[in-house]
């Protein structure tokens, strides 16, 4: 059976750790934000060009949402 073993840490290293814990969970929070804030801006790009097309009362409309997809 393997043995597993545990790293013993004085305070000072603890704090370390659970400091590159916190900021990598800080980045990865950040980047999930900046992922979501672009999608939502590709969205509503979309819709804003699909919905300027209609309201200038064109008829050919569905040229651009293939074209924004």
């Amino acid at each position: 059976m393997a043995k597993l073993y545990r790293l013993v840490f004085n305070d000072q290293e603890q704090e370390a750790a659970d400091r590159r814990t916190v900021s990598l969970a800080g980045l990865a929070v950040t980047l999930l934000v900046l992922v979501i804030c672009f999608w939502v801006t590709r969205q509503l790009q979309s819709k804003s060009a699909i919905e300027d097309c209609l309201m200038a009362g064109r008829l050919n409309c569905d040229i651009l949402v293939a074209r924004i997809k």
